[in-house]
C-alpha cells in the first residue's frame, strides 16, 4: 500500500528538472560572492520581491533569525502574532542568538486595530521595541492568510512609530494566490522578507532573504556567525531556480486540500472548518471522546497515511507536489476505515 505522505511540504523531493540543473550548475565560492549560479537565484528573488538585494540561506529558520539579528540591538523587543513560528517552533532562538524579547499580540494576523494598544511607551525603563515580525501564510494558524489591508494597516501603524517590519513569508507564495495578488505586492508592506524553496515549491534545501542593501550586507555578516556561508552552494541554488519558473502550479495544492476538507467534514469524529483552508493546509479536531490526537495520528499511520499532530487539538494535513488528487481521494477513502 503506498504511502500517502499529508504531514508537511516539506516532504517534497527535488523533480528530475532540478536534479539535472544541480548536477550541472555552475558554481564559484559563494563566501566570496563568486558562485555565479546563487548570484542569479539572488537576481530572481529581488525581481520578484521587488527588494534591492537578497541572501541565499540554508533554512528558513536561519532567515528569520538572521532578520532579528539585523534589525535589533540586544535587549530590545519584537511584537509578533502569539501564533508566530518564530516564537512556536525555533527554539527561542530569538533570545538565545539576537538577545532580544518577543512581545506577543493575538490575533496581530487578522484584526485590523489590535496592535495599536501594544506600543510602549518611550520610557528608559521599558523594553525599546525595534521591529514588528509578521507570517504570511500563518503556519500554526492552518495556511491563514493575511489581507493586504491588514499588512497595509500593521506596516503603516509600525513606520508611524518608527519601527521594522519583517515577513516571515515561508510560503508567500501560497498567500499571494490566495489572494490574487502578486508576491510583490505582499513583499511592499515589509522591510525585510524570507521565503522558502523547500516548501511547496520543492526544492530540496534553502531559503531567500531580501530587504535594502544595507541590510543585506549586515544580514550577510549574521549569516557567517550562524555558519551559514555555503561555499560551492550553487549546487543547491539551481534546484531554486526551477522552483521559481512555475509558482502558479502552487494554486492546484490548494484546490487539493479544499477536497480533502470537504470529505474529512463529512466524517463522524472530525470537525473542521472548510472557510478556514486558504492554503494547501487542513486542521481536524478529533472527538476526543472517539479518539484522541495522538490516538489518531497513529491509527492513520497504520493505514499508510501520514499526518501531523498540531500545536492545538488538531491534526494537521498538509497537500503538496507530491502528491496527486488522486491520493487524496485515497487517502479519504482511508480515513472512512479508521470511524
Amino acid at each position: 500500500m503506498k504511502v500517502i505522505d499529508l504531514r508537511s511540504d516539506t516532504v517534497t523531493r527535488p523533480t528530475p528538472e532540478m536534479r539535472q540543473a544541480m548536477a550541472e550548475a555552475e558554481v564559484g565560492d559563494d563566501v566570496y560572492g563568486e558562485d555565479p549560479t546563487v548570484n542569479r537565484l539572488e537576481a530572481k528573488a529581488c525581481e520578484l520581491m521587488g527588494k534591492e538585494a537578497a541572501l541565499f540561506v540554508p533554512s528558513g529558520s536561519m532567515g528569520n533569525q538572521i532578520a532579528i539579528m539585523a534589525h535589533c540591538a540586544r535587549g530590545e523587543e519584537v511584537i509578533c502574532d502569539s501564533e508566530a513560528h518564530i516564537f512556536h517552533y525555533e527554539m527561542g532562538a530569538a533570545a538565545v542568538l539576537a538577545g532580544v524579547q518577543l512581545h506577543l499580540v493575538e490575533n496581530l494576523h487578522k484584526d485590523e486595530g489590535v496592535l495599536a494598544s501594544h506600543f510602549r511607551e518611550q520610557i528608559y525603563y521599558l523594553p525599546r521595541t525595534r521591529l514588528v515580525c509578521l507570517e504570511n501564510t500563518l503556519n500554526r494558524g492552518g495556511g491563514s492568510v493575511m489581507g493586504l489591508a491588514q499588512m497595509k494597516t500593521v506596516y503603516s501603524l509600525a513606520k508611524e512609530n518608527a519601527l521594522k517590519v519583517h515577513l516571515d513569508g515561508a510560503r508567500i507564495f501560497n498567500a499571494a494566490l490566495a489572494l490574487r495578488c502578486e508576491v510583490k505586492e505582499l513583499a511592499g508592506f515589509a522591510d525585510s522578507v524570507m521565503f522558502c524553496l523547500s516548501k511547496g515549491l520543492g526544492a530540496p534545501v534553502g531559503s531567500l532573504l531580501v530587504g535594502n542593501r544595507e541590510f543585506i550586507a549586515d544580514a550577510r555578516r549574521w549569516r557567517k556567525l550562524l555558519g551559514g556561508g555555503m561555499r560551492q552552494a550553487g549546487v543547491l541554488a539551481a534546484a531554486g531556480l526551477v522552483a521559481l519558473r512555475n509558482t502558479s502550479r502552487l494554486e492546484g495544492d490548494h484546490d487539493k486540500a479544499k477536497v480533502l476538507a470537504e470529505g474529512l467534514s463529512l466524517l463522524p469524529g472530525l470537525r473542521v472548518d472548510t472557510a478556514r483552508v486558504e492554503t494547501n493546509m487542513v486542521l481536524a479536531a478529533a472527538d476526543e471522546s472517539i479518539l484522541t490526537k495522538a490516538q489518531l495520528v497513529k491509527k492513520l499511520a497504520e493505514i499508510r497515511v501520514l499526518a501531523g499532530a498540531s500545536g492545538r487539538s488538531e491534526v494537521r494535513f498538509v497537500t503538496h507536489s507530491d502528491v496527486s488528487m488522486g491520493d487524496i481521494k485515497e487517502a479519504l477513502e482511508r480515513i472512512k476505515q479508521v470511524f
